[in-house]
Parts: C-alpha cells; structure tokens; sequence
C-alpha cells in the first residue's frame, strides 16, 4: 500500500511540473507577442501563431483562415505605430486540455493616443515539437 501511494506522489508531482512547465512557456509566447507589438514588430508578433493555411482567426470582420491572411489584416487595421498604440494582455484564465492543447481566456487592452480599446479572447494552443503556437484565435 506505501508503494501504490508513493506511486501516485510521484506521478502527481511529474504531471504537475510538466503541466506548470507548459504554462510557463505558454505565458512567454503571450509575453514574447505583447513585447512585439509594442515594437512596432507585426511579422514579430505572428511568430506565436501556427504558421500554417489552417491557423484560425475570428475578429469583428469573421473568420480568417491561415497565417499570411492574418498577418496581412494585421497591416490593413494596424499600418503604423500610432494605430498599433500599446499592447497589454491580462490572462484570465490557461488549462491545459490535453498533453498538447491548451485554452488561454483573456483580456486585451490597446492604448492609443487618442483612444483606449479593449475586449476579450480565447486561444486554443498546440504543442508543435518542442514549440507551442496559437492554432485558434478568438478575438473580441
């Protein structure tokens, strides 16, 4: 019986790390992209998104389906510094719904000289190798 106990010790502490160790590298995709844009840098900040015809992304203007088409919307809504202002991303919620999906919730704000906007997301994750990019992408 103290062996089947130390067993499952030993497996809870393994997957909490593990889980913990995602989320760490989750946050730094997010910090990585805020720190992007608030450089000016869109090419930059898509680098936490999938890289691929099948990235999703859902805006104000519907869905979007692939990498370049995301990016190009990007450069049409945001031309310049002034229009990009200052990102911040404040995360509300990441679980991990597999070994290799994860759900971030979360709140955008965008602070520009003239105006201050804000709203909400939702971001499915993959782990893709040793990587973990935005696969979906809900933004409101």
């Amino acid at each position: 019986m103290k062996q089947l106990f130390f067993f499952l010790i030993s497996i809870s502490s393994i997957i909490c790390c593990a889980q913990s160790s995602d989320e760490l590298n989750i946050r730094k995709v997010l910090a990585d992209q805020q720190a992007c844009w608030n450089e000016g840098d869109l090419e930059c900040f898509m680098e936490g998104y999938w890289k691929s015809d099948r990235l999703i992304f859902i805006g104000s203007k519907g869905v979007t389906y692939g990498w370049q088409k995301t990016l190009d919307n990007y450069k049409s809504s945001y031309p310049n510094r002034t229009a990009m202002g200052q990102l911040t991303f404040d995360l509300i919620s990441l679980e991990p719904l597999s070994e290799d999906f994860w759900s971030v919730i979360g709140k955008w704000t965008l602070n520009r000289e003239n105006d201050r906007l804000s709203g909400h997301f939702s971001l499915i994750f993959r782990r893709l190798g040793q990587e973990w990019v935005i696969i979906s992408d809900h933004s409101s």
